[in-house]
């Protein structure tokens, strides 16, 4: 294995055609630069130089592997600064996983926008997951971050996690409903309505979530409708087909024809949460927490 200090020591006798003048520019002593250039033609097999006197000439040998050297050394000056790059997060690559509750509370892009500003080489991957397949990509390395709907486990030995936001969740009726223009709906409104419901989960836990929640503020909901996503059960509720809740951000996505009001008496909001790896401590993975929390 070639030694990269030998290869600057022979490109600056090279450039210098004289081993004194050499040494100087290095800062080291001349018989310790002969002994090095020596040591590494012996190495390879092949005289590189003419000596003459003081003076010391490149041959045909020398001439093409100077080439080669320069070569060298400047991919390994570029490796070099990757290598730092890297280490102070200026550059490098992140998979970043998303619920699709944090793009619709502008949470991905508030994150990103900021960071692609100030790290214009880095490369992002962002992917659509589920929560709970989310914590496994984590652990398995093939996402660096993830928004979720739900904390880290508790206790949980590879994984942390933060709020980055909670959402109140609002009713979305059509326009043409009895309650669009009630300035204040209350739960006997609602009971026996028919509803729309967004399953994010597997094993119906939203739907669940939802009932008990109905149930502890009062009425009891026709659910007729279950969606992927919200965005879906807000085109269902434009066609005038039922109700829905949803969080808040999304009044502005809606479509034409639904009309919003607050539920402040209704115990369920969304929380969106930032999950990372605990022994991730790439500088990079700490300014986005940061980001995210706003500290």
């Amino acid at each position: 294995m070639l030694d990269l200090r030998q290869i600057r020591y022979f490109v600056a006798v090279a450039e210098a055609g004289n081993v004194g003048r050499a040494a100087e520019q290095l800062h080291i002593s001349q018989s310790p630069l002969s002994r090095q250039i020596i040591q590494l033609e012996e190495q390879l097999g092949v005289t590189l130089f003419e000596r003459a006197k003081q003076r010391v000439h490149l041959n045909a040998e020398g001439r093409a592997f100077l080439a080669e050297a320069r070569a060298l050394l400047a991919n390994a000056a570029r490796l070099e600064e990757i290598g730092r790059n890297l280490a102070s997060g200026a550059a490098g690559s992140l998979a970043i996983g998303y619920v699709e509750g944090a793009v619709h509370a502008g949470l991905v892009a508030a994150m990103l926008k900021d960071f692609r500003r100030e790290r214009p080489h880095f490369h992002l991957q962002l992917r659509s997951r589920r929560t709970a397949q989310q914590f496994e990509d984590l652990r398995q390395r093939v996402l660096d971050l993830g928004f979720v709907y739900s904390p880290a486990p508790e206790g949980d030995r590879d994984l942390e996690s933060l709020v980055a936001r909670r959402e109140p969740l609002v009713l979305a009726m059509p326009e043409s409903d009895p309650l669009a223009g009630a300035a204040d709906v209350q739960p006997a409104h609602l009971d026996g309505r028919v509803w729309i419901t967004v399953v994010r989960q597997p094993g119906g836990t939203n739907r669940a979530q939802f009932l008990a929640a109905c149930a502890e503020s009062g009425f009891v909901p026709d659910i007729a409708y279950e969606t992927a996503d919200p965005l879906t059960s807000l085109g269902l509720v434009s066609a005038g087909l039922g109700l829905a809740t949803v969080q808040a951000s999304l009044r502005s996505a809606a479509p034409p024809g639904v009309v919003f009001r607050d539920l402040p008496w209704f115990k369920r909001s969304v929380s969106i949460h930032l999950a990372w790896r605990r022994n991730d401590r790439r500088a990079v993975i700490g300014d986005l927490r940061r980001a995210v929390s706003g500290e």
